[in-house]
């Protein structure tokens, strides 16, 4: 797009809206929408930046955003520059201390500028869809407001450690990424609703403990991974409603448990955790005796000293070996009653 035309978009994009606040005060609130119009690069917009409180540049073709153009949007509250051919935020970002709300999803951003921390007001944070190999180290240290951290379809390897001091955080999405394990202290994070960890497939095969301490969790997505355990702790989630962990190779919970229900599984993980678990009862050699009407397995009292009642038996057929034969009169059916199968002397006398 030519110069001028995008700075007659400019122009026609600036929306005015008048919000009462009082019955005598009335501010003006600035709204610039650039959506949707194949900038390949922003022009010179004729207004003052520093009444701006939402900008939206999404579904362009913008390459860069102008350090100068951040620098002087002083009151901006939303940022959204999603759809676009970013590979890097400018650096002035870190000057935008009332933003709020940042979404730069489907872009080409590979890492986050160091400043970035410097916008502690942000509540929400969009990173979705970008090729992130990491996050700021010091992210949950200066980003204490964040309420929702959503950086799924990244290639995260790990996430850092002070992602556990974001005490406000409800929502954690970082699936489909390449997480090797997910940091400890995850407890501190006491207002986490929703975790989705789900499709880190080859890489993720555990969960901390932490996990089972996140007091507020409703919902937990850990599908399509390679954990085998899950941890007992997560038993102990009272408000969890909905767990998703198909798609792994789970031992324990096994998937017969899993697959009953959520209240199953928690049960389960409980008495693992307080040891108070037993195994269901295997069947016996005897059951299957029984289950294919050998004998009738009736409890006795006086009949014999197994104290089984195996007056009534049906015949065993088709036992052979080339040693005994069935069909000499010698070896008649009779030497394969029960009770010959159940006494102590294991073998036929010749």
């Amino acid at each position: 797009m030519m110069v001028h035309e995008a700075q007659d978009q400019v122009r026609m994009g600036l929306t005015k809206k008048k919000t009462k606040r009082t019955s005598i005060e009335i501010e003006k609130v600035e709204e610039l929408d650039l959506s949707g119009l194949s900038l390949d690069a922003l022009p010179k917009p004729p207004i003052n930046l520093g009444i701006i409180h939402k900008l939206d540049l999404s579904n362009n073709n913008l390459q860069n955003i102008p350090e100068s153009l951040t620098a002087r949007l002083l009151n901006l509250v939303v940022l959204d520059v999603h759809s676009n051919q970013l590979k890097t935020l400018p650096n002035s970002i870190g000057c935008l201390s009332k933003l709020k709300v940042v979404n730069f999803s489907g872009n080409v951003i590979e890492s986050l500028p160091k400043t970035f921390e410097n916008c502690r007001s942000l509540e929400e944070l969009n990173a979705n869809f970008n090729k992130l190999n990491k996050l700021p180290d010091t992210i949950g240290f200066e980003l204490i407001n964040l309420q929702k951290l959503s950086v799924n379809s990244n290639k995260l390897a790990f996430l850092p450690s002070s992602i556990s001091h974001l005490t406000n955080l409800r929502i954690l999405d970082v699936r489909l990424n390449c997480l090797r394990s997910l940091p400890e202290g995850l407890e501190n994070l006491i207002n986490l609703e929703i975790l989705n960890v789900s499709q880190n497939f080859h890489y993720l095969d555990t969960l901390p403990y932490s996990v089972g301490l996140l007091i507020a969790l409703v919902e937990l997505d850990a599908s399509y991974n390679r954990i085998k355990v899950l941890p007992n702790s997560i038993g102990c989630l009272k408000k969890l409603r909905k767990l998703s962990v198909e798609g792994n190779p789970l031992v324990s919970p096994p998937m017969e448990v899993v697959e009953q229900s959520l209240q199953a599984v928690k049960e389960y993980l409980s008495e693992k955790m307080n040891g108070t678990y037993k195994s269901p009862t295997k069947k016996t050699w005897l059951g299957k005796l029984v289950r294919y009407r050998t004998f009738n397995g009736v409890r006795t009292r006086n009949h014999d000293s197994e104290g089984l009642d195996v007056s009534e038996y049906h015949s065993l057929d088709c036992i052979a070996s080339p040693r005994y034969n069935i069909a000499s009169p010698r070896y008649n059916m009779g030497m394969f009653s029960p009770r010959r199968l159940l006494s102590p002397r294991t073998y036929f006398s010749r």
